[in-house]
């Protein structure tokens, strides 16, 4: 199958250090390549990957130390060269939320758009029930709440490299890891106030983002002068088996609709339990006392950290390599373009044996 991947353009491809979607792009890229396809890959220069790559903007818009730059402008370049080379592809798969929904209307039959962010956004109901003739795909069922009504075709959940990490199976674990961004929405507070409460260092990997600035400051950087906590800053894929696999469990306090948690199967490669908050797409991630333990509450997260130990770190790789490869994600998502392309077939047909009654 000959096949687009249109990923954003907001970091490299794969990330250098932090960064969701364009990780998943490439992941899923190298594994359909794997596998047999003809895939091309539309992102910035700086991508590194296994499939032919046609760059439109030469470095990555976080990477580019231009402090004047239009990240619209970059994405509209994009599209324009995807939409000047959709006939050499049966399949074009979007992970650009919606910008690409006015431009692609009559090739819409023959794409999918996963949603990789959030959805409960005020516009974003009316804009799909604009466009309902796009297949798309969700991350998780949760994450599917606020638009219940979009022509949604499948759920497919995020799956990384089997051999990206190692688990770490024998690892008893000095330290809970809390890794990803400081922001309100990610409660690193909680993340703190846990390890305090159990009495277990917390060591923090995470990035801080311009428009949390602010909140870092005033809310969480007081909270690092105690000596229970060390914040290490933004790591690089190099080094978070050590960080992970290292770690007595993950710690995943989160207080909004996570439409995935990729570094919930990050940790769970490594073999490390995740504690994660009862919200957003963590109980289809966590299989609550298999994987990790679901929690409503700090007083239930402090708890659970006293019952880590009872948890097999082998079972929850096992479980990893059941759920969340790149090749079962690139599995499920080649079911997804085949029945789109199929359906678009149909319809194809039904429609010119409609022309042909009414001609007759």
């Amino acid at each position: 199958m000959r096949i687009a991947q249109i990923s954003p353009l907001y970091e490299a491809v794969p990330p250098r250090l932090y960064g969701g979607t364009e990780r998943i792009v490439a992941y899923l890229t190298d594994a359909l390549v794997k596998r047999g396809h003809a895939v091309t890959l539309f992102a910035s220069a700086d991508a590194r990957t296994s499939a032919r790559l046609i760059a439109t903007r030469k470095q990555s818009i976080r990477l580019d130390p231009s402090p004047l730059k239009s990240d619209l402008a970059a994405h509209l370049t994009l599209l324009h060269e995807v939409q000047r080379r959709r006939d050499e592809f049966d399949m074009l798969h979007f992970h650009i939320d919606l910008i690409h929904l006015p431009v692609f209307e009559d090739a819409a039959s023959r794409t999918i758009t996963t949603l990789h962010g959030r959805l409960d956004l005020s516009d974003l109901p009316d804009t799909y029930a604009r466009w309902p003739q796009y297949p798309l795909v969700s991350i998780s069922r949760q994450q599917r709440a606020p638009l219940p009504l979009a022509s949604w075709i499948a759920t497919v959940s995020h799956g990384i490299p089997s051999d990206l990490y190692h688990a770490h199976t024998d690892s008893a674990g000095g330290y809970l890891a809390f890794l990803g961004r400081i922001s309100p929405e990610k409660r690193p507070d909680r993340a703190i106030a846990i390890a305090k409460r159990a009495g277990i260092p917390l060591r923090m990997a995470a990035k801080v983002d311009p428009v949390d600035r602010a909140y870092f400051h005033e809310c969480i950087e007081p909270l690092l002068a105690d000596p229970i906590v060390q914040y290490i800053g933004e790591i690089s894929d190099a080094d978070k088996e050590a960080f992970l696999g290292n770690a007595r469990a993950l710690l995943f306090p989160i207080d909004w609709p996570e439409p995935f948690g990729l570094v919930m199967i990050e940790a769970m490669a490594c073999g490390t339990p995740v504690i994660a908050w009862n919200c957003g797409s963590v109980p289809s991630v966590v299989d609550n006392g298999l994987t990790g333990f679901i929690v409503n509450n700090e007083d239930e997260a402090v708890e659970a950290v006293s019952r880590i130990a009872s948890l097999d770190r082998k079972s929850i790789r096992s479980v990893f390599d059941r759920r969340f490869t790149a090749d079962v994600m690139a599995a499920a998502y080649e079911d997804v373009y085949r029945r789109t392309l199929d359906t678009a077939s149909w319809t194809a047909r039904d429609a010119y044996a409609r022309s042909a009654d009414e001609h007759r």
